[in-house]
């Protein structure tokens, strides 16, 4: 016999329910979401005019540090891990994570290895200052105190985040609703099934990287210590062996959201469903065999340089048909302009044009140029706040009715979008003119040349920021005083076995398996 949830804080302290992870998950990277935000606003803040204003140069690498560890793995890969708790069961007809125990210990363990990480502010010596790459020796021989905290946090991180993919593997693969083939599941399934193998992959590569560190810190070894034999190069290679997989890890659960939600507001099915499967599962072998294109500037020899200039645009074709198979599907259809439609519209435009900045980049002699400015700045952000952010939020719009059976205001959802959209292009597409005018990053202050186009984006910095209270007020609103909503469907045009339940979705997904066509 199934049980209700159990009261007060044991349901969430002892939880196994995959839509109580869930939401603890979405509401973990929320709360991330705006800590990071705010060490993003700190240094908008001192670059807003030329000089020293508000932060010492100390300061201000500890806050571009601590801005980029929080967001990648705090904000962008909790999200889509919460989404995937709340999303995979429902639509793969499963009653729920295979391993639910082991879910909850994924989830417990992040707000240790953040409140660790944040805690760096307020030591001896302050937080990491070496930047979210933190490339040895700045975060070896010339590091402050308290990087053995950082580094026990991002092996906390690293635990959690390999316990959730082996849960989703498990899942997808052993809990499917009967008829429910692997070529008959969403794209979102799919691409989270290949983004958890793509995790267990890179993981422990990250993993084995901070181990060294520490060898190299506390235990007298010169894995990176050119004084002692070691080769600093060596780092950047391990590092972007996992980083470079790792940015495809936070793309890829966004594209399927995107195909999920496009093909609801055009009224059409996806078009071209194994070709996305297909390009996806490219996107990620070929994300393997690229990590150097972040070392062009190394010294690596020239045939290295080609090869990995050649490997790195080559992404781009399975990436185009992805954006080829979103625009066709749109194409002739009846489309509306929902608030998870008009977020969904701005990644496709938006990734696509942080894609073209990246084949610029990929392009050797032309990133010889480009290395280290905020050329580069500008384009990672069109490809993750862009990216992984709106589709995130988008998903959000288009799944809390179903989640907790009522409905956002879609008038302030509206008013969300277009503040971020504008406050974000504000932000970010003056960086390319700086990064080309030669500005580099990490910098606390900067010519006199650069102070317009610095205004500029300091300014549509905190357009972006005061957007995202907006999204907490609605979200807050619909879930205690939204019109309440009891159509299973809510959205014409979904299709899915999550839209089959009742709305809002029961406790216990499906206590039969329901049988897929």
């Amino acid at each position: 016999m199934a049980h209700g949830p159990a009261k007060g804080i044991r349901r969430w302290l002892f939880a196994t329910n995959h839509k109580d992870i869930g939401t603890m998950y979405l509401w973990f990277s929320f709360t991330m979401f705006l800590l990071g935000g705010f060490f993003a606003m700190v240094v908008r803040a001192e670059l807003f005019e030329p000089g020293m204003q508000i932060v010492r140069p100390e300061f201000f690498n500890q806050m571009t540090t601590m801005h980029g560890l929080i967001m990648v793995f705090g904000a962008i890969m909790p999200v889509f891990v919460g989404l995937a708790n709340w999303m995979i069961p429902m639509m793969i007809g499963a009653p729920d994570m295979a391993l639910p125990r082991m879910n909850n210990l994924s989830f417990w363990i992040l707000p240790f290895g953040f409140t660790l990480l944040a805690s760096t502010l307020f030591m001896e010596g302050g937080a990491p200052n070496f930047g979210w790459t933190f490339y040895a020796p700045l975060s070896t021989t010339y590091a402050p105190p308290t990087v053995n905290f950082f580094i026990f946090g991002i092996h906390i991180i690293g635990a959690s985040s390999i316990m959730g993919s082996i849960n989703i593997i498990a899942t997808i693969l052993n809990l499917r609703a009967p008829g429910m083939t692997l070529m008959k599941m969403p794209l979102f399934a799919w691409t989270w099934l290949i983004t958890a193998f793509l995790l267990i992959a890179v993981m422990p590569v990250l993993a084995g990287a901070v181990t060294m560190m520490l060898m190299d810190i506390n235990f007298g070894t010169s894995f990176f210590d050119a004084a002692g034999g070691g080769d600093p190069v060596l780092f950047q290679h391990i590092f972007w062996f996992f980083g470079h997989p790792e940015v495809y890890i936070i793309i890829i659960p966004a594209f399927g959201v995107i195909s999920a939600i496009i093909p609801t507001f055009s009224r059409k099915p996806l078009f071209g469903y194994s070709s996305m499967v297909y390009a996806t599962a490219a996107i990620a072998f070929l994300s393997f065999i690229v990590w150097a294109h972040h070392m062009f500037t190394v010294g690596m020899p020239i045939a290295g340089e080609l090869y990995f200039m050649y490997a790195t645009l080559l992404i781009a074709v399975p990436t185009g048909v992805k954006v080829f198979n979103w625009v066709s599907t749109m194409f002739r259809g009846a489309i509306t302009f929902e608030t998870p439609m008009l977020f969904a519209i701005a990644f496709v435009v938006l990734f696509t044009l942080g894609g073209f900045t990246g084949v610029m980049l990929a392009i050797a002699p032309a990133d010889i140029q480009y290395h280290d400015s905020y050329f580069v700045v500008a384009h990672f952000h069109y490809v993750m706040v862009a990216g992984a952010l709106f589709s995130s939020t988008a998903a959000v719009y288009y799944w809390l009715p179903k989640w907790c059976g009522r409905m956002y205001n879609e008038t302030m959802g509206k008013v969300h979008f277009w503040v971020s959209f504008i406050g974000f292009n504000i932000t970010f597409f003056p960086q390319h003119f700086l990064g080309l005018a030669g500005m580099p990053r990490r910098y606390a202050d900067y010519s006199l040349q650069f102070a317009d186009w610095n205004m500029v984006s300091s300014i549509g910095a905190f357009i972006y920021g005061a957007s995202q209270l907006l999204f907490l007020y609605n979200v807050i609103a619909t879930i205690v005083a939204g019109r309440k909503v009891s159509d299973p469907k809510i959205w014409e045009g979904a299709e899915g076995l999550e839209w089959t339940l009742p709305t809002p979705a029961p406790y216990h997904t499906f206590s039969t398996p329901p049988a897929v066509k």
